[in-house]
């Protein structure tokens, strides 16, 4: 197996909330700063999740395109000798003429793949959508992003164009590129729950697999989601023609956060009020899991060899990131780096780690539904409007380089792996911990219809 790679990313969501977009580039600045690609470069960095987003290039009309920014953009990454991964949307529901749950996305972003395709023969690595399952909840479960729905048929509907404009859009490509390969990024992290709420908790560990299964052609009757989406109006047409014509990723790309583990608990009087869920007449606590004493963790390592067990695909993880202090950041980095290398020694192929938000986010602490200035920097700080260097930069690089990460701050563990990452404490001898790495049991008919809700 070859070495472990470090790749790069730059936070580039745009999503649209109401009537207006919101648009990362425009805020971190790297629309107007083509110079930021050298500074990536010198990190040592070949490889880069990279936009060049449906929405920026076509506006107004799908057969009116601006290439303006990537004609100047592209070709310096090929100078630099880096490889993009080139993001088609990013969180987004396409310009305005179109939207997640209408019928036009799919076949839009496949027109817009075969334009990219034909203007830029050379690329080779493409992530259509990112996020597909993350993105229908936020926007369609939760309301958070546009269509603002709350509604289980809009939400079935917003995956399964977002996976059809994934498979169209792959085979668009190909037609001009044929050995272009999908990686396809998911966020990935694990429910624990009370005993109460076991039933929700293995709803949520299945849902969480949901559009790498369709895209991999694994869901079939047997599914345990299989009733949820054809209840929620998937023709069973559609969902077997992913059995006859798959998608499968080349790479499978995981995101993982600190958060992405959650704990569910029914005696909410140990949690703030901001993390109550109210669900079909079930009203409970959804807390980060390494906050509460008590819960295991299933962690990285794990997750990924879960990811292998289930596909047999190669594995990079696409997001690193934590919004922390600088010394919890490189901690961070470090603990991902390990548990990549971890999983790896116990068979799974993990290719590389991606350092996320080169330039660092903006609001993301509220899901970007307001426009506060929140800033988390990444190993580049961009407050200044120039590039300041941060303590991850020089991580980044050593990595980069084959070599091993030391620094004095790398001394101590993270904060989710002291005592002090302990906020919320209760009698937990019968919690629901499910750290196995063997996948939740298959829930019941009946159990599935009690969980016909949007959390």
């Amino acid at each position: 197996m070859n070495p472990l790679e470090i790749w790069g990313g730059i936070e580039c969501t745009q999503c649209r909330i109401g009537e207006g977009y919101y648009n990362q580039l425009a805020r971190n600045g790297h629309w107007n700063r083509i110079s930021d690609l050298d500074a990536i470069a010198d990190l040592g960095l070949k490889t880069l999740r990279y936009p060049l987003l449906w929405e920026h290039t076509a506006p107004e009309n799908p057969d009116t395109c601006d290439w303006a920014w990537p004609d100047e953009r592209l070709p310096r990454l090929r100078e630099l000798g880096i490889n993009p991964i080139v993001g088609l949307t990013h969180h987004g529901s396409g310009p305005f003429y179109t939207a997640l749950h209408q019928d036009n996305f799919a076949p839009g972003l496949a027109q817009h793949a075969a334009n990219v395709a034909r203007r830029y023969p050379w690329l080779t690595h493409f992530t259509p959508v990112n996020e597909p399952l993350t993105t229908a909840r936020f926007s369609c479960l939760y309301g958070h992003w546009y269509p603002h729905t709350t509604c289980h048929r809009t939400f079935v509907r917003a995956l399964l164009n977002q996976l059809e404009a994934t498979r169209l859009s792959m085979k668009a490509i190909r037609e001009i590129i044929p050995h272009a390969q999908l990686v396809q990024t998911e966020d990935l992290g694990q429910a624990h729950s009370t005993p109460a709420l076991r039933q929700r908790a293995e709803f949520e560990n299945h849902r969480r697999w949901l559009s790498l299964d369709i895209l991999c052609g694994k869901v079939t009757p047997a599914h345990p989601l299989w009733g949820y989406l054809t209840e929620h109006g998937a023709p069973e047409a559609e969902l077997l023609s992913w059995v006859e014509n798959p998608c499968p990723p080349d790479i499978m790309g995981i995101n993982h956060y600190v958060t992405s583990e959650r704990f569910l608990d029914e005696d909410m009087a140990h949690y703030p009020e901001e993390y109550r869920t109210v669900n079909d007449g079930m009203t409970y606590s959804d807390v980060e899991a390494t906050r509460v004493g008590g819960v295991e963790t299933v962690g990285v390592a794990n997750l990924l060899l879960q990811t292998w067990e289930r596909y047999h695909q190669p594995i990079a993880i696409t997001e690193v990131h934590l919004n922390s202090t600088r010394e919890e950041q490189a901690r961070w980095l470090q603990h991902v780096w390990e548990a990549a290398q971890e999983a790896r020694q116990q068979g799974a192929e993990v290719r590389a780690i991606t350092v996320w938000a080169l330039l660092g986010s903006y609001d993301w602490n509220k899901l970007l539904t307001c426009n506060v200035g929140y800033y988390e920097p990444g190993p580049f700080d961009v407050r200044s409007g120039k590039l300041r260097p941060t303590l991850l930069s020089k991580l980044v690089r050593t990595l980069a380089q084959g070599e091993q990460l030391h620094h004095p701050v790398l001394r101590s563990p993270g904060w989710w792996l002291r005592p002090q990452r302990v906020l919320y404490r209760r009698h937990l001898t019968e919690a629901r911990s499910m750290h196995e790495r063997k996948q939740p049991s298959k829930p019941t008919d009946n159990s599935l219809q009690q969980l016909d809700h949007a959390a």
